[in-house]
């Protein structure tokens, strides 16, 4: 389980082989190196923190984030609860280099003005067109620092084109 925390980008750490005690432990111990006990994790000199929802530790939240995906019945209406996915886990790491930005590879970051929940919410975007992976910030209310809210390689149908589609729509300056 130790080998993945030597695992770079672009390496997928490897968890397929595990039990899920294993493949738990592995992955929180990537968490816990690269955002929870990392006072350094942020992007572009603003401190990256974890989203909070009601009755749960914020840093639960953020791993439950990066490591599963919404449910949804056949017709795509979410069911509320989440599952594990093995593209996002295995791309964990990616994080980290993601927000420092230091990657080789072409690496877009934009805000867009978002509509949740029926208000308009300016996100940014730090997407990897060659990886097909992004991550999803959102800029704080004092504009200081950034809640993390998710990062996902875009496999589901449609993920690309729904950020190329944002991308072209993007706000003039990175909020």
């Amino acid at each position: 389980m130790p080998f993945n925390l030597i695992k770079k980008y672009p390496q997928l750490l490897e968890l397929a082989s595990f039990n899920e005690y294993q493949r738990k432990n592995s992955l929180m111990g990537v968490f816990d190196r690269d955002i929870a006990n990392n006072s350094l994790f942020k992007f572009r000199n603003k401190q990256i923190r974890p989203t909070k929802k009601e009755g749960e530790y914020p840093m639960l939240t953020l791993y439950r984030h990066l490591t599963t995906r919404e449910d949804k019945d056949e017709k795509g209406n979410k069911l509320g609860s989440r599952s594990f996915e093995m593209a996002r886990s295995i791309r964990m790491h990616w994080v980290k280099v993601h927000t420092e930005e230091n990657t080789k590879h072409d690496i877009v970051v934009f805000s867009y003005e978002d509509r949740v929940k029926g208000k308009d919410v300016i996100r940014t975007y730090i997407y990897n067109k060659q990886e097909k992976y992004v991550i999803i910030l959102e800029p704080q209310r004092s504009k200081t620092d950034y809640y993390l809210l998710t990062a996902y390689y875009l496999n589901e149908p449609g993920g690309e084109k729904q950020i190329k589609k944002k991308l072209k729509k993007k706000l003039d300056e990175v909020h």
